[in-house]
C-alpha cells in the first residue's frame, strides 16, 4: 500500500538539529521525513525533491532562485527557519505558486544568541585565548599579556534585535557603547545604553566596530576601503551578520596592511570559505562558520515553529502572518493543506 503521508524535505541540516529533534518526531503520523545533511545543487535538489510538497530551508546558502523553483514542480510549500528569506526569489515563487512562510516574525524580541557570541569574540581577542591553546595543545606554555574590554569603547552598527542586545551586554562589562542605524534616535539609544552617534564618528572612535545591518542592496559594501581607514591601526572589526555587508577584498587588504588592528567574521561572501582563501591564514583575523545561531536553544526553536507550522498547514490553519505571498493560495489548490483567509472589506485577504 503507498505511503499516504506528504514527503517533508529538510535542506542542509548539516548539525542534524532538525532531523533529531523529538518536535519532527512526533509528526511520523502526518509526515514522511527526509533530511539532507550536505547542501545540494539544482541538479541533486530537482531528483531529490521530486514528489515533495514541503521543504524546509535552513541557510542563506539553499538559494531558491527562479532556476531552482521551476524544477521543483511538486512543491506547494517552503518553511523558512528564520525572520527572512533574502535568499528565495519570492516573485518567482508567486509565479510556481509556490507559498514562502517564516520561521519567526521578522521584528520578533531581542534574542541574546548572536551577542553572546559577539561578546565570545572580543574576549577571545583580546585575551588572546586562540594563540595560547594553540600554544598549549602545541605542547608550549605562551607568554601573554591580554587587554580588557572595560572602558573601551563598541560601535554597534545597526540597532534592531541583536545590535541592542549586543549593547545591552556590553555595557554591563564597562564598555562604552555607540549606536548607529538610519533611524536611530539619541532617546532611544539612551534607553538601551547607548549613544548615538553619526556612522562616521562611530567608525572613528571605537575601538570595536559590530556588524549587525540587514543584507539590503543599500548595505552591501557598506564597510569598504574608506571605512577601513576611519576604523583605523587600533580598531577591531567584527561581522556576525551578513558577509556581503563587508568588502570582502578590502577587508583582506586592510588586515593585510595592517590598516585595522583585526577582524572576527563569522559571516563571508560565500560559505563554507574556500580552502585557498586569505582569511584563512592571516595571523590577524578569526574566523568561525557561520555559528552565530546554531546553538540547542535557536535549533530548538526551529524544530518546534517547523513541527508547529506543518500540523497548521495540514489542517489548513497556517498563520497568515508569517507567510510572505498568500495570494498563492487562491490560486493553487492546495494537494496537502493551506490557509484559512477571510475576506476583509476591501477584497483583500486578511
Amino acid at each position: 500500500m503507498p505511503d499516504s503521508r506528504p514527503r517533508v524535505l529538510v535542506l542542509d541540516d548539516y548539525e542534524a538539529g532538525l532531523g533529531r529533534s523529538p518536535h519532527l518526531a512526533a509528526l511520523d503520523d502526518l509526515i514522511d521525513l527526509e533530511t539532507l545533511r550536505e547542501p545540494v545543487g539544482p541538479d541533486e535538489l530537482a531528483v531529490r525533491a521530486r514528489g515533495v510538497p514541503f521543504v524546509v530551508t535552513i541557510r542563506e546558502r539553499t538559494r531558491l532562485s527562479e532556476e531552482v523553483l521551476t524544477r521543483l514542480p511538486d512543491a506547494e510549500l517552503v518553511l523558512q527557519t528564520g525572520g527572512h528569506a533574502y535568499h528565495i526569489d519570492l516573485d518567482a515563487a508567486r509565479r510556481h505558486n509556490v507559498m514562502i512562510a517564516l520561521g519567526r516574525r521578522s521584528k520578533s524580541s531581542p534574542s541574546p544568541v548572536v551577542a553572546e557570541l559577539v561578546l565570545g569574540l572580543m574576549i577571545a581577542w583580546y585575551r588572546n585565548l586562540v594563540p595560547a591553546v594553540n600554544g598549549v595543545r602545541a605542547g608550549g606554555w605562551p607568554a601573554s599579556l591580554g587587554r580588557m574590554l572595560s572602558g573601551r569603547t563598541l560601535g554597534v552598527l545597526g540597532f534592531g534585535r541583536h545590535g541592542v542586545t549586543v549593547a545591552q551586554r556590553a555595557h554591563a562589562m564597562g564598555m562604552t557603547v555607540l549606536a548607529w542605524s538610519p533611524s536611530l534616535t539619541p532617546e532611544r539609544a539612551a534607553a538601551r545604553h547607548a549613544q548615538a552617534a553619526g556612522f562616521d564618528a562611530l567608525l572613528a572612535r571605537s575601538d570595536v566596530v559590530s556588524v549587525h545591518v540587514p543584507l539590503r542592496p543599500e548595505t552591501v559594501g557598506l564597510i569598504g576601503a574608506r571605512e577601513l581607514r576611519l576604523m583605523g591601526p587600533d580598531t577591531l572589526l567584527i561581522n556576525t551578520s551578513r558577509g556581503p555587508v563587508v568588502d570582502e577584498a578590502a577587508l583582506v587588504e586592510a588586515l593585510s596592511t595592517r590598516t585595522i588592528e583585526g577582524a572576527a567574521l563569522d559571516v563571508f561572501d560565500v560559505e563554507p570559505l574556500p580552502a585557498p582563501h586569505p582569511l584563512r591564514t592571516l595571523d590577524n583575523v578569526i574566523c568561525t562558520p557561520h555559528l552565530g545561531y546554531t546553538v540547542d536553544a535557536a535549533f530548538e526553536d526551529f524544530a518546534e515553529t517547523t513541527a508547529r507550522q506543518l500540523r497548521a498547514y495540514l489542517a489548513h490553519d497556517l498563520d497568515p502572518e508569517l507567510v510572505l505571498n498568500p495570494e498563492v493560495a487562491s490560486r493553487r489548490p492546495a494537494a496537502w493543506g493551506g490557509l484559512r483567509f477571510h475576506p476583509s472589506p476591501s477584497g483583500a485577504l486578511s
